[in-house]
């Protein structure tokens, strides 16, 4: 367990204590969490102040209460919007999940832009993987993937075809962090050669792409991703609450 900071208030050091539990998966997806009286008692504390650090984390997305069951820690949803940002669409047709294909694997020195968001010190080695997303075997996304050698070395040790089409489930199960949010930034470019063969398009033609930063329940980075498709074959769709 992490020191706490005295000068937080008492409830604020129980949320960070629990976050460390969900971090380190002594409480896990889709468990629940003792009761608000087991807490209670653990932490020698009024309930009062157990309940306002437990509804901190419900307004945070870390756990959820389900009637009559309990307080669980919340599984990140891998259909919602957030963690498919791409969705390809045929006329007529509901939206596809694309297939993943993982092209090539490496440990590389990550740049400064990869080493900087996953707050990695200059010429340290990440893992890389180049990834091509296809629906019917037609290539809709091309993605360049970046993760911290350390906490995903188990995926070096993975045959390729084995990765399957989603990652995040893939890294919660070898490599046990679960990815809880992300921040997307969106941008458009021109396709350079590269690119555009992969994706089988013309050289200078639009392409949206995707930076993502992928976080833990603590807000640690977990991992870093550029994601680039054919501006002309997406659209991005996102509801406002």
């Amino acid at each position: 367990m992490n020191q706490p900071d005295h000068r937080l208030p008492l409830y604020h050091r129980l949320r960070d204590d629990m976050i460390e539990k969900i971090t380190t998966r002594e409480w896990q997806p889709d468990t629940a969490i003792p009761t608000e009286a087991e807490l209670t008692k653990t932490y020698q504390v009024a309930i009062g102040t157990v309940r306002k650090a437990v509804e901190t984390l419900v307004a945070d997305g870390l756990l959820v209460r389900l009637q009559g069951r309990g307080t669980f820690v919340r599984r990140p949803d891998f259909n919602a919007s957030l963690f498919r940002f791409f969705r390809h669409q045929t006329e007529g047709t509901a939206s596809n999940v694309p297939e993943g294909r993982i092209l090539h694997r490496s440990l590389s020195v990550a740049p400064d832009e990869v080493a900087s968001a996953l707050g990695l010190g200059k010429r340290a080695k990440a893992i890389r993987l180049d990834r091509l997303r296809l629906v019917d075997n037609a290539p809709v996304l091309l993605e360049e993937i970046w993760l911290p050698h350390a906490p995903f070395t188990a995926l070096m040790q993975i045959d390729l075809p084995d990765f399957g089409d989603l990652l995040y489930p893939l890294y919660e199960e070898k490599c046990g962090h679960t990815v809880a949010s992300a921040q997307e930034t969106l941008t458009v470019e021109s396709a350079n050669q590269d690119v555009a063969q992969q994706l089988a398009m013309d050289v200078g033609q639009p392409v949206i792409v995707i930076d993502r930063l992928a976080l833990g329940y603590d807000k640690q980075a977990l991992e870093w991703r550029r994601s680039r498709g054919p501006a002309d074959k997406f659209r991005y769709q996102v509801d406002i609450r």
